[in-house]
């Protein structure tokens, strides 16, 4: 049998996802006058296409 590339694991779970989603939208709201709730916001969105 040749070597074949173990195939990857996910990581995180669609759960987690929903966790860390959470988590971002809460500090966004903290950090509202930061200019990198930006940065943060469209991390909560992309969270929000992946789980």
């Amino acid at each position: 049998m040749p070597n074949e590339p173990q195939r990857s694991r996910a990581v995180f779970s669609t759960e987690d996802f929903g966790l860390m989603k959470e988590a971002v939208a809460d500090y966004v709201r903290r950090i509202a006058d930061d200019p990198r709730s930006v940065k943060f916001s469209n991390l909560y969105h992309r969270l929000g296409r992946l789980g």
